[in-house]
């Protein structure tokens, strides 16, 4: 009767071991599935979102980019005709700042249309008042006001210019 025990022990040992093994493989191969559905559908929605909007992530990436020093393009200094004041006085401005712009490729651009820099800020200049820009706060309205000039493209149907910021190098009223 012993012998009969150790028969019927040795092919329940077999069969549990082979359950086992299918059930890994059956574990291994719907862990291999849900991890390829998951890089399928997580890169799929990132193509699309690329093609839908490949300016916008161009922009994002252009941004990623600029992780370097940040990059100054100097602005010669020049002298504007300030609209009249109050009583009729003719006033002055002259005035000189560097531009902070996203990166070397936006840094030479801006070099290369320093003529159209100068004209917009000569028009926008003389539009103004001493009194209105002599405050701490009329500095700050106006470096918005010279960034938002700056970012409309140089060329027709261009791409707009990455101006970061206005850094007043000299600001004299007269």
């Amino acid at each position: 009767m012993k012998a009969d025990q150790k028969v019927e022990a040795a092919p329940s040992g077999g069969g549990s071991k082979k359950l086992i093994i299918i059930i890994l493989a059956v574990v291994l191969v719907l862990g291999a599935a849900g991890g390829g559905a998951a890089w399928f559908f997580l890169h799929g929605k990132g193509d699309a979102a690329e093609e839908e909007a490949p300016a916008k992530n161009k922009h994002k990436n252009a941004k990623k980019a600029k992780a370097g020093p940040p990059e100054y393009v100097p602005v010669d200094p020049f002298t504007v005709n300030l609209q009249p004041g109050d009583n009729g006085a003719d006033q002055y401005l002259q005035i000189a700042f560097t531009l902070e712009v996203g990166g070397l490729e936006e840094k030479e651009n801006v070099k290369n249309n320093m003529a159209k820099v100068r004209s917009r800020m000569l028009l926008l200049l003389s539009s103004k008042r001493a009194v209105d820009i002599n405050t701490p706060d009329g500095k700050v309205q106006l470096a918005k006001e010279i960034i938002a000039q700056l970012k409309e493209p140089f060329e027709d149907r261009g791409a707009p210019q990455d101006i970061e910021d206005v850094l007043f190098t000299s600001f004299i009223i007269q």
